[in-house]
């Protein structure tokens, strides 16, 4: 990096995201990290409906009784004079969606994976996603205090869904009842396990690898076991290599029970010692009306950021909506003039945040790397590129387009303004895709998983007193479409009146009936392009 004035703020960051399949413990490892790092005195459990304490990271109403996580959240703290970012992002697979966006917003993921389970379907997906953007993951896998697999087995199955190489940071002593804790290749000594919510990593006794000793009187076989093992991880596992992690071609990986506060604090160290600041991001610019790629270095001194979420009623008394702004470079001062580039047009803030969770302080500064909060009264969507006067837009954030369909009835009809209001917000929120039919009729909602339709008739009701029913219809897929003339496109919607529609950005969009439409449908307008992802600012990708 350059000499710039903010290059010192710059490396201080880390963005990352928590990444896992549902149950594997990814909600309570962020409020370890956060009880650890000095950002909460006490940590929720999560454990369902009836807990008295939520976890700081679901703070939604359905989140609470459900005991699931169904939006990201963001999290920002202070470990060893380092800001650090924290994304929580939900597990469950019908809201993949917004865990795509989210890690778009990051330049590292930690990857938990329950021991018994081993890489599961949900950690798939993402693994893909995180693989497409070179995104390097630190590997956490959680639950040894159960009965789980061999650690050999769960680096094997890491690696081979990773497609990159394992280099064991931690190593387990036992499992399950005999587990008896984790050797740490890093400072050569033996963290001896005590179950217990409450314990601080000061609170554990840790023992000198070298004194093989007293560590094999203590645990006898147990230790062999594992001191075997590691021996055999160490030797079939390259040696660590950072700059091969910063390219995404090995993870380090921990072991530990974040439950018990155990293997967290190893975790904690790896992220400011491992993980990157904050990268350069590619944009595009307009020169003599020509796209051109431009790289935005972090450490430059214009602000630009990209708005990766946005969340309506965080606050339910206010009725606020706010938009979730990933720097991507300079800094952020109160009263800064703004833009949105999509619109050109001025953004006055009512307040600027940082997070922790629905906890919100003021931001008196902020540099590339941080999560800042927009409160707005509309004006910006998914996708929106900020900056303080330079005409550049950031890509990459992807709509899919949906497998599930549901026709919207409103059982008050006295409620259609709340209901137009609700289905405006959500949608450009992200948290569903709406659909307005260009021949009338009832509004349509897609999504990728059926939980997404009761989360959003949920919150129809809650947030916005607007109570519907949804009822099934007879579409089974969309498909975002552009020509290269407007002849052709005015040719192809008059030719198909009944299926167009327009969705939250007014991105014109094929309704499907059958997986044989879209073929139809090309060979008679083979100039008609037909996508399954759009990206903000332009559809591109999938044809």
């Amino acid at each position: 990096m350059s000499a710039s004035p903010f290059a010192a703020e710059t490396r201080r960051r880390r963005t990352f995201a928590i990444i896992s399949h549902p149950d594997a413990g990814k909600t309570t490892l962020t409020e370890k990290l956060l009880l650890f790092s000095g950002a909460i005195q006490i940590a929720g459990a999560v454990k369902g409906r009836k807990a008295s304490r939520h976890a700081t990271s679901d703070w939604m109403e359905i989140e609470k009784q459900r005991g699931i996580s169904v939006a990201s959240s963001v999290m920002q703290m202070v470990y060893r004079d380092h800001v650090i970012n924290l994304l929580d992002t939900p597990g469950h697979k019908d809201f993949s969606e917004d865990t795509y966006r989210v890690l778009t917003a990051v330049d590292s993921a930690l990857m938990v994976i329950d021991a018994a389970n081993g890489v599961e379907a949900q950690t798939r997906r993402l693994i893909e996603v995180c693989r497409q953007r070179n995104t390097p993951i630190i590997t956490f896998v959680n639950k040894m205090d159960r009965e789980v697999r061999e650690p050999l087995d769960i680096l094997d199955e890491v690696e081979r869904e990773l497609g990159m190489p394992c280099v064991p940071m931690t190593w387990p002593v036992g499992k399950g009842k005999s587990f008896g804790g984790i050797m740490n290749l890093r400072t050569r000594a033996m963290t001896v396990f005590e179950s217990g919510s409450e314990r601080r990593p000061q609170d554990f006794e840790t023992i000198p690898l070298d004194d093989a000793a007293t560590l094999r009187a203590r645990f006898e076989a147990e230790y062999d076991a594992a001191a075997e093992s590691m021996e055999l991880a160490t030797g079939a596992s390259p040696t660590w290599d950072h700059a091969a992690f910063l390219a995404a071609r090995q993870t380090p990986v921990f072991f530990g029970s974040g439950v018990n506060n155990f293997g967290v604090m190893e975790v904690l160290d790896a992220l400011v010692d491992l993980a990157p600041p904050p990268q350069p991001r590619t944009s595009s610019v307009v020169v003599n009306r020509q796209p051109q790629d431009k790289v935005v270095q972090p450490d430059e001194p214009a602000f630009s950021g990209v708005v990766f979420k946005v969340q309506a009623n965080m606050d339910a008394n206010h009725r606020d909506r706010i938009a979730f702004v990933r720097m991507a470079s300079g800094k952020y001062t109160p009263g800064m003039k703004l833009k949105v580039q999509r619109t050109a047009k001025e953004l006055r803030p009512t307040s600027v945040v940082t997070f922790l969770s629905q906890r919100r302080e003021a931001v008196d500064e902020a540099y590339a790397g941080d999560i800042i909060g927009f409160t707005t009264h509309g004006g910006v969507q998914l996708g929106d590129t900020i900056t303080d006067g330079a005409n550049l837009q950031f890509t990459g954030l992807p709509f899919f387009a949906p497998e599930l369909f549901m026709t919207v009835l409103l059982k008050n009809p006295l409620r259609t303004k709340q209901l137009q209001q609700g289905l405006a917000q959500l949608g450009e929120e992200g948290a569903i895709q709406v659909f307005r039919p260009q021949a009338g009729g009832a509004m349509l909602l897609g999504a990728v998983g059926q939980l997404q339709f009761e989360v959003v008739q949920h919150r129809l009701k809650t947030e916005y007193d607007a109570d519907i029913r949804l009822e099934g219809c007879q579409y089974t897929g969309a498909r975002w479409i552009t020509a290269d003339t407007p002849a052709e496109l005015r040719a192809f919607t008059d030719a198909y009146p009944q299926r167009m529609a327009l969705d939250a950005a007014d991105a014109l969009a094929f309704l499907c009936t059958s997986p044989y439409d879209v073929r139809l449908a090309q060979e008679r307008f083979p100039k008609i392009h037909f996508h399954l992802l759009r990206e903000h600012a332009g559809l591109s990708l999938s044809g």
